[in-house]
């Protein structure tokens, strides 16, 4: 994580947190236009099933946010559809994808 700024590298952290507290495929993180975080994990359910990118975004929105900053994801699986930060807070918008382990495999912007 050092090629990523310290706020960078805390939605990393956060989102590895959310991950291994439920033990889910994904964890992510975002943080708002004011600076805020929102982190969450995938949910998998009979009837619901939400990325955890999804959700954090969602998060967000629920609580008012007007734009986003940044992102996280930290998964073992494949790289995830970064389609609902790019429909939400628009283009350029930089996504960090991160092994379980916390090493960055990328950064793509929406």
């Amino acid at each position: 994580m050092s090629d990523l700024s310290a706020e960078d590298a805390k939605l990393v952290t956060l989102a590895r947190a959310a991950r291994a507290r439920t033990r889910a495929l994904e964890g992510a993180a975002v943080r708002d236009s004011d600076g805020r975080t929102y982190a969450a994990c995938t949910v998998a359910l009979d009837t619901v099933e939400l990325t955890a990118l999804q959700l954090a975004v969602a998060m967000a929105l629920a609580s008012g946010v007007k734009g986003l900053e940044a992102a996280a994801v930290v998964t073992d699986g494949e790289a995830p559809d970064v389609n609902v930060v790019r429909h939400f807070a628009g283009a350029n918008i930089p996504v960090v994808l991160a092994q379980g382990t916390g090493e960055v495999r990328d950064v793509v912007n929406t």
